[in-house]
């Protein structure tokens, strides 16, 4: 299984969240068919936000049944407490947020301490400061285009600035961690997301709405 370590690598990783799961199986196997990179998994606890997703049982099951990248994003208050489970699970990545309570130097030295990829994410309204003491800690950073918590929304271009930011201190650097947007991402916004330095596009309702998958897939990576 690859796993992209070219940060200049475009990847395009649809979002289960958007699949449909009375046939998540096939739903899945189209994915993959389609020309994915990844898969996007988000994990929500009702408390971080205000949505409820899935868990590591989940996870787990479609780790087991497809040999594929899983990114899994944890949308929780308490990383650190169900990080292990989620390891279990077969995550190849792992991203905590910034803003959940937890030691986040330890958490991402314990991801990848594990052989997992360790990515971290920012929300929106979260200053880019919070992220940048953890740059040279990580493997992805996912700059969040979106509140989180829900499918549908706007894609934000007051965010796009923080991609900006990252690609300088990466260049800068000598870094080579990924950036990845999640939220509103469709054609003419994974474009913009590009041309401000991400290559991980993260897409729900552009991958798994579309009838064509693959011509989305494709549309997507430009």
């Amino acid at each position: 299984m690859r796993k992209f370590d070219d940060p200049n690598e475009i990847i395009v990783a649809p979002s289960v969240l958007a699949a449909d799961w009375s046939r998540l199986a096939e739903e899945v196997a189209r994915a993959i068919r389609s020309g994915a990179d990844w898969l996007h998994l988000d994990v929500m606890d009702g408390h971080f936000v205000d949505n409820i997703s899935f868990g590591p049982q989940f996870v787990q099951t479609l780790t087991t049944t497809n040999d594929f990248f899983y990114d899994v994003h944890l949308m929780i208050e308490r990383p650190d407490h169900y990080l292990d489970r989620f390891i279990k699970a077969g995550a190849d990545n792992l991203t905590v947020h910034v803003e959940a309570d937890h030691d986040v130097a330890e958490t991402l030295r314990r991801i990848r301490a594990a052989g997992v990829g360790a990515g971290l994410a920012m929300r929106p309204e979260t200053d880019f400061s919070r992220v940048e003491p953890y740059l040279g800690q990580i493997d992805l950073l996912l700059v969040m285009t979106v509140v989180p918590g829900f499918g549908g929304q706007k894609f934000m271009m007051e965010t796009m600035p923080n991609l900006t930011a990252a690609r300088k201190i990466r260049q800068a650097r000598g870094w080579r961690f990924h950036l990845e947007v999640d939220g509103g991402v469709y054609e003419d916004t994974a474009r913009t997301a590009r041309d401000h330095g991400a290559n991980v596009l993260v897409a729900g309702t552009a991958a798994f709405g579309a009838r064509d998958m693959a011509a989305a897939v494709r549309a997507l990576r430009g």
